[in-house]
């Protein structure tokens, strides 16, 4: 069952407010309550009047319990701008805007699954098992390859040279002074 509880017209600008509500969003109400109760900003004590009132209404009207809570969601939107002005150099006015914000926050009742019996499953090999006749086709290939290897080599010089991959020289030059 949702429970929801809403502020409005907080004088607190939402972007401030929306720090506090990022901490406990997704949070049993419990645990929201400890976050808050040590996080020092100024929006935490409007915020937590509000958890404790969305707590009190879950419990006095749908009859829930607080160790079953959590906020599933917590909305911090803008509110109206309450718009001042202060006077500046060569008598000009400057506007300073004091923001509002309001705040609507959510809790939901954990559902609780009943445990099942976890089987316990045998993990199967990616690979199936290496039987005789493998080891035997692995070994007569690698025969073959050393064979080759002979056939290629007449005279002591082998005819088909490997090629090394270079190793890297230092580091890539980015920026030359002067151009080629």
């Amino acid at each position: 069952m949702e429970v929801k509880a809403k502020l409005s017209y907080l004088r607190i600008a939402p972007r401030k407010v929306r720090l506090v509500a990022d901490l406990i969003r997704g949070k049993k109400a419990e645990e929201a309550q400890a976050i808050l109760r040590f996080t020092t900003k100024k929006s935490v004590d409007p915020i937590t009047k509000l958890l404790k009132s969305a707590i009190a209404s879950a419990i006095n009207n749908f009859q829930l319990q607080e160790s079953n809570l959590y906020i599933t969601k917590i909305i911090v939107n803008e509110g109206p701008k309450l718009k001042r002005w202060r006077a500046r150099a060569r008598g000009r006015a400057f506007e300073i805007q004091k923001k509002t914000s309001h705040i609507t926050i959510t809790l939901d009742e954990i559902k609780q699954s009943p445990k099942k019996g976890k089987k316990v499953q045998e993990k199967k090999l990616s690979r199936p098992a290496k039987g005789k006749k493998q080891v035997e086709k692995i070994q007569e290939e690698k025969e073959k390859t050393k064979a080759e290897v002979k056939e290629t080599t007449e005279r002591g010089k082998p005819k088909l040279e490997i090629q090394k991959p270079e190793a890297p020289r230092g580091a890539k030059r980015f920026f030359r002074r002067k151009s080629f």
